[in-house]
């Protein structure tokens, strides 16, 4: 009559699912065998499917009594999901599946608790006692504002005890679940919200793992420790056997795409650390333009600095098209384009490596290096200009720390 509910005793205790089913009355309910799934009817608000309830089978006094646990790990699926609506435009309207990859449910006793928090709490008892509070101290407040908010992290290894990716989520009392999406992570350059530390934003994920055996751990993070609460749990990803024109070897499939994300992770800090560069020169141009005593000979120094910087950015994404790629002349191609075919080819195939890419991949081998050299001589010749720049007392500019 109020929702659905299940007992981990026999009957002695009895406790609500929620996680979005209403409390009103359940008319019907089938378990779909294969994939332990449980589909509630309330005939009157529609149908509820709870995604495998297989887990609950083994809730009891003993596990409750636990601090955490990580429930046995269905074998994951491996393929590569379709688009969620395609072209069927927004007003299509399907109900959301499953996360694709691999699915860990585990339960947690306790919610982690910041310190500001547990000073509500207290505060919370004395209040009731009609006891004073106390006003929290500096110290304490200071305390508060830059404490790191407690996390939970979930470290899969494979078969070497290598470790392939870090999952990380809110500490939430209960039963609680957090999917794997069977990728290594990527390798792009981390981006931050709001210039500030955030543990729980997104992961980036590149290529998919190779097929086989995985285990998964749980840790937290409180108080500025991380305390392993789960020892590492096994699980297998299997590779759903419906691929077109599948690899003839997987492992050398996953290799290249190793290769390609370590060039990657190169490449892509190199752009962006010239584009710091190319940050830093224009506050140099501009302050030695205004600086009494500043020679034409630094002045010179800083444009050709910039100008190097330019050509360096050049190379790496040539010239932009206005409105389309047609207007723009036949020229080298940019090494950003070059890797963006090899990236985008693979993103949703699980088919051989290309002749394409194997050769793209070869170019890039031969003409980043030189690049990120001249990169690194920009570097220093920078350091240098700035060197003389505090001889000089110029005023501050990113990147440089002033002498006292």
């Amino acid at each position: 009559e109020f929702g659905a509910w299940f007992s981990p005793d026999g009957g002695q205790e009895w406790i609500q699912l929620e996680s979005g089913l209403p409390s009103v009355a359940v008319e019907d309910m089938v378990i779909q065998e294969r994939e332990s799934d449980l589909v509630l009817a309330t005939f009157g608000r529609g149908f509820y499917v709870l995604d495998d309830y297989s887990p609950l089978r083994e809730v009891s006094k003993d596990l409750i009594s636990k601090p955490a646990h990580i429930f046995p790990v269905k074998d994951a699926l491996m393929y590569v999901p379709a688009r969620n609506k395609g072209s069927q435009g927004s007003t299509y309207f399907v109900a959301k599946n499953p996360d694709f990859g691999a699915t860990f449910t585990y339960y947690l006793s306790d919610s982690l608790i910041t310190l500001k928090q547990l000073r509500h709490q207290e505060e919370k008892e004395l209040f009731e006692a009609k006891k004073p509070i106390p006003q929290p101290t500096v110290e304490q407040l200071r305390a508060e504002e830059i404490e790191d908010p407690p996390f939970l992290i979930f470290i899969i290894t494979d078969t070497d005890g290598y470790e392939v990716r870090r999952l990380t989520t809110k500490p939430k009392k209960g039963i609680n679940r957090i999917t794997w999406d069977l990728k290594y992570p990527g390798t792009t350059p981390v981006s931050i919200k709001e210039n500030d530390y955030d543990p729980f934003s997104s992961d980036p994920s590149h290529y998919l793992a190779l097929p086989g055996t995985y285990y998964v751990s749980l840790s937290q993070s409180a108080g500025g420790a991380i305390t392993e609460l789960i020892p590492p749990v096994k699980f297998n990803v299997v590779a759903l056997k419906n691929t077109t024109l599948p690899a003839a070897n997987r492992e050398e499939l996953v290799a290249f795409h190793t290769k390609v994300s370590k060039l990657r992770r190169s490449m892509q800090g190199a752009y962006s650390f010239t584009n710091e560069l190319n940050n830093r020169i224009k506050y140099i141009r501009q302050s030695l333009l205004y600086t009494p005593g500043s020679t034409s000979g630094l002045i010179e120094e800083a444009a050709a600095l910039e100008k190097r910087i330019n050509d360096v950015l050049f190379t790496f994404k040539g010239q932009p098209a206005e409105a389309s790629w047609e207007e723009v002349p036949p020229a080298d191609m940019p090494l950003n384009r070059r890797l963006s075919v090899i990236l985008s080819v693979h993103s949703r195939s699980t088919s051989n490596v290309t002749k394409t890419e194997t050769d793209n991949y070869e170019i890039l081998l031969e003409e980043f290096p030189p690049l990120l050299e001249e990169i690194k001589l920009i570097h220093a010749d920078i350091l240098n200009l700035e060197n003389k720049m505090e001889e000089l007392e110029v005023p501050w500019t990113p990147g440089r720390i002033p002498e006292w």
